[in-house]
């Protein structure tokens, strides 16, 4: 065996030798927990999406929790970003064109420059369609708290937001074929089911709409990777 199979044979075994551990290190994953809002039903019969297709569901509130990770080498974990976007028909209409949105971010109070610049990229690479527009940006007091039940879970941004959700029961089976008729607003996640919104309120001023909801089966709750 010649020299140069030894020194190639030496470092394939050096590689192996590197736990794979330290591959997960030096990647760019990033984890964390997922919910959104439309106001409109995302887990409904066809006659119920039908009734509302062009005249509702043109509002949505997308929020992340970062359990761990950085973004574009910056670390973001325990912090939260939320959007609230309002585009120009129903989102998920494959009939009309919800774009041109516009859409607003709250940053978590918490973050730093940094922290808050990528906040702000992430968030745009989870659903860049939606968000190509952001009009605003306000660092917020963000709580985004999962319950103890399946499905449920809670997100205020100081007190201009609230959303809180529940799983899906029985009783909320009206027409008896529902299914998941809207598909989520956010990329790479690896776990997403409908549940239903037991609040949503909204009362900024920046996209010239506010709402006070209950009830509706027009959320997701999730978790992603990246």
């Amino acid at each position: 065996m010649n020299a140069k199979a030894i020194l190639v044979l030496t470092l394939l075994a050096l590689v192996l030798m590197v736990p794979a551990a330290s591959f997960a290190a030096t990647g760019a994953m990033i984890t964390g927990s997922y919910v959104e809002f439309r106001n409109a039903d995302v887990y409904t019969g066809p006659c119920f999406a039908m009734g509302e297709v062009g005249l509702t569901g043109q509002e949505a509130v997308l929020a992340w929790h970062i359990a761990e990770g950085t973004w574009a080498g910056v670390p973001i974990e325990g912090l939260n970003v939320v959007a609230v976007v309002r585009a120009s028909a129903t989102i998920g209409d494959p009939y009309a064109n919800p774009l041109p949105a516009r859409a607003i971010l709250f940053t978590d109070s918490r973050a730093n420059d940094a922290q808050r610049t990528a906040l702000v990229e992430f968030a745009q690479a989870q659903s860049p369609a939606l968000l190509g527009n952001i009009i605003a940006v306000e660092a917020q007091p963000i709580a985004f708290k999962n319950g103890e039940h399946h499905g449920s879970v809670s997100v205020t941004a100081g007190n201009l937001l609230q959303l809180s959700t529940r799983s899906l029961n029985e009783g909320d089976a009206i027409c008896h074929n529902e299914a998941v008729f809207y598909q989520p607003l956010a990329g790479h996640l690896v776990h997403a089911m409908p549940v239903v919104e037991t609040a949503s309120t909204y009362s900024g001023n920046h996209l010239g709409v506010t709402w006070n909801d209950s009830g509706r089966r027009s959320s997701f709750v999730g978790s992603f990777a990246e």
